[in-house]
C-alpha cells in the first residue's frame, strides 16, 4: 500500500463537520417504482430549494456496477502518462477524453484543479445527422488502446446513470407543477458525460491556489455523483459557510446545476462547491453530468415567475452556455469563443 501523505489546511479550508443529513437524504424508491412518486418529489423539491444538494438511495443502480467504474478508472489513471496522453481531449473535436493536472481549473482566477481526468459522452457515429451537421459537443468518445473491458464497463455506466437522471428529472417536474414530461423532450440526446476523476494526495499546507477543484457551481441541469470513501466534497451554505458532504453508502450525491437554476429563476440552487483532498490518498470520484440537448432552449418556467418575480436570466441555448463555461475554465480550449 501506498503511503499517506500528511496534510494540514490553511486557515478557511476546513469544512465544517456536520452530520449529513444537514444535506437531506432522500429515499427515492417510490419514484423508481412508481408507488408514491409525488411524496418523493415533494422531498426533491425542498432539498433543491433549501440546499441544492441531496444524497439519493434505494435508485435501483447495481452497487456491483459502480464497484466495477471505480476500479476501471484506477487502471486508467494507473497507465502510464503517454498512454493517456494518446487520448487527450485536444484531439477529440467534441470535447472527449484525457486532461492531465491543471488542464480544467474551474475557479480559474484563483485556484489551480489539482486533479486529472477522462470524459465520455453520447457516443454517436459519424453519420449521425447532428455529427454530419457539425453540431459542437456531439460525436465519438476517445477510447484508451489495451485496456479490456473498459469502454463497456463505462458506457453501461453512462446508461444506468441516463435512466437515473431521467427519473430524477421526473421528480423535479412535478415539484415545479409542471407536466411531469416536460423535460423528457430537452434531454433525449442530452450532452450527458460521464467523468472520471483522479486526485492525487496533497501534503504539507493546502492553500487555496492548489485545490483538488476549485469553487464553482455546475454548469448544466443535474449532477450525479459518486465518490469513493475518502471524502472531500464541500458545499457553500447561504451564509458563506463551507460544509463537508462525506459520502453515505449505497447513495448517489445529487446537485442543481446553472441552467436549471435558470429554469427555475433560481428557485432551485445551484450551489458553489469545490474538492479538497486532504485523506493522503488517492481519490477518485465520477460525477454524470447531466444537460440538456444542445438544441434546447432553457428559460423561465411559467410556474417560477410572476408580476413580483420576473425572469432574472435571458434565455439561453443549452449547448451555447455549455460551450461558454468550457472556453472559461479549460486550457486547450482558451480562445475559442466569448463567453455569454
Amino acid at each position: 500500500m501506498a503511503g499517506v501523505a500528511t496534510a494540514t489546511l490553511a486557515e478557511g479550508l476546513a469544512g465544517k463537520r456536520v452530520p449529513f443529513d444537514r444535506v437531506p437524504v432522500i429515499d427515492v424508491g417510490p419514484l423508481v417504482d412508481g408507488s408514491d412518486p409525488m411524496a418523493v418529489a415533494d422531498e426533491i423539491g425542498r432539498a433543491c430549494r433549501d440546499v441544492g444538494f441531496l444524497y439519493v438511495r434505494n435508485h435501483g443502480v447495481e452497487a456491483r456496477l459502480v464497484e466495477s467504474v471505480f476500479a476501471d478508472a484506477k487502471r486508467f489513471f494507473d497507465l502510464p502518462l503517454d498512454a493517456k496522453m494518446a487520448v487527450h481531449i485536444n484531439k477529440s473535436p467534441c470535447h472527449r477524453g484525457y486532461f492531465p493536472l491543471f488542464e480544467e481549473n474551474t475557479d480559474p482566477d484563483l485556484t489551480a484543479d489539482y486533479k486529472e481526468g477522462f470524459d465520455t459522452a453520447l457516443d454517436l457515429p459519424a453519420d449521425d445527422p447532428d455529427v454530419l451537421a457539425g453540431v459542437p459537443l456531439y460525436g465519438p468518445n476517445q477510447w484508451p488502446d489495451d485496456l479490456p473491458g473498459f469502454r463497456e464497463t463505462v458506457t453501461g455506466y453512462w446508461d444506468e446513470m441516463a435512466r437515473l437522471a431521467r427519473l430524477l428529472l421526473r421528480g423535479f417536474a412535478l415539484s415545479l407543477d409542471i407536466d411531469e414530461d416536460f423535460f423528457v423532450d430537452k434531454v433525449d440526446k442530452p450532452m450527458a458525460q460521464v467523468r472520471l476523476l483522479h486526485y492525487p494526495p496533497q501534503g504539507g499546507l493546502i492553500e487555496e491556489e492548489t485545490l483538488g477543484c476549485g469553487a464553482h457551481s455546475d454548469y448544466g441541469c443535474l449532477t450525479i455523483l459518486a465518490q469513493d470513501e475518502n471524502g472531500g466534497l464541500q458545499l457553500q451554505n447561504s451564509a458563506g459557510d463551507w460544509i463537508s458532504a462525506p459520502p453515505v453508502p449505497g447513495a448517489f450525491v445529487v446537485n442543481i446545476g446553472d441552467q436549471m437554476a435558470r429554469w427555475t429563476n433560481g428557485l432551485f440552487a445551484a450551489t458553489r462547491h469545490r474538492v479538497i483532498n486532504a485523506s493522503g490518498r488517492e481519490r477518485y470520484s465520477i460525477p454524470f453530468f447531466f444537460d440538456p440537448n444542445f438544441h434546447t432552449l432553457v428559460e423561465c418556467l411559467e410556474t417560477c415567475q410572476g408580476p413580483d418575480n420576473p425572469p432574472r436570466y435571458p434565455p439561453v441555448l443549452a449547448g451555447d452556455y455549455l460551450l461558454s463555461r468550457f472556453n472559461d475554465t479549460f486550457q486547450y480550449r482558451a480562445g475559442e469563443e466569448p463567453s455569454l
